[in-house]
């Protein structure tokens, strides 16, 4: 894939035509509007050129260039810098990655790194509605974050399948080891999903403040919006948290008491065995003086003996839920 995915101009609302890098500064200082460029991975030398057009500080373009930032937002002179956590789910595994995004005047950047999907859509969605799009770089910024955060949505609800499928499990009765281990790894990946999605609460309350001058007053209730989107996510994260340590706590619970079933199954059947066992021990120490061994009726009647003695037992056992 190009590092250069678009660079565009865009006045009242409207594309004007594209161009390359190297003219950007030659087409601001000709013509009104904005710049507005898709990166996709750049190397150190493309990120260089993009600070000397538009003066970017040189902390906010090393952490676009290295990535591995924390969501965030920081205010640079007359620019704003915001990196944002994206996710995709890849084969089962969620995979992140981050959306650098520089704001100015008169550009809007943003510098994609690892798992991600194309910001065509947005910049599709831009464009078809220009009144929006004539705002500028905070509509362009408003937009990508609103598709980042619109993205998490179907992968909590896929969590939420999955939360649900695991509890009918448990109390089916079909859970085990495998179960224990899968609501560990959804826990894990609930965390990941966490961090990712709660520092942007931050970020869109930044954008919300009037200390922020570059966000217009009539753009603050669209960041607004995005907060609301977050602060859901946020709610159906933790509920399935809590929802996976309940059930955590419940597949061990039941784990205990089919083994303590099993163990009283067990401790039946052994007093019922103790019965025979105790009379074959008795007549098998070989003792000479034993007058019933002399009975005609002595075997019959000590066998029926062992016979009644279990059967009371076990009837016993039985009603009492141990057998």
């Amino acid at each position: 894939m190009a590092m250069v995915v678009n660079c565009c101009v865009y006045a009242k609302g409207r594309r004007v035509c594209d161009i390359e890098i190297e003219e950007i500064s030659d087409v601001l200082e000709q013509q009104a509007g904005f710049v507005w460029i898709g990166l996709h991975e750049p190397s150190e030398e493309l990120m260089k050129k993009i600070q000397e057009e538009f003066n970017l500080h040189d902390l906010a373009v090393e952490d676009a260039h290295r990535a591995h930032q924390r969501p965030k937002l920081e205010m640079y002179g007359d620019s704003l810098f915001v990196v944002l956590h994206t996710a995709q789910k890849v084969e089962g595994e969620i995979r992140f990655g981050e959306t650098h995004i520089f704001i100015g005047a008169r550009y809007a950047v943003s510098v994609r790194h690892g798992a991600s999907l194309s910001y065509k859509p947005v910049r599709a969605r831009c464009e078809s509605t220009p009144h929006l799009l004539s705002k500028g770089p905070p509509f362009v910024l408003y937009s990508i974050m609103d598709f980042v955060v619109d993205n998490y949505i179907p992968i909590v609800e896929e969590f939420e399948d999955d939360v649900d499928r695991l509890e009918a499990e448990i109390f089916k009765g079909a859970a085990g080891r495998e179960t224990t281990e899968r609501i560990y790894g959804l826990k894990r990946d609930l965390m990941a999903l966490k961090r990712a999605i709660w520092p942007l609460m931050e970020v869109c309350n930044s954008l919300t403040r009037f200390g922020v001058a570059l966000i217009p007053e009539d753009m603050r209730p669209y960041f607004r919006d995005v907060h609301d989107h977050v602060i859901h996510i946020n709610e159906n994260i933790d509920s399935m948290r809590e929802a996976l340590a309940t059930a955590l706590s419940v597949n061990i619970s039941l784990t205990t008491v089919g083994q303590n079933e099993v163990m009283k199954k067990l401790a039946g059947w052994a007093a019922i065995l103790a019965v025979p066992t105790m009379v074959g021990g008795i007549y098998g120490m070989n003792f000479e003086h034993m007058p019933e061994l002399q009975w005609d009726f002595g075997y019959p009647l000590v066998m029926t003996v062992v016979i009644v003695v279990c059967a009371l037992m076990y009837r016993r056992l039985r009603k009492t839920g141990w057998l």
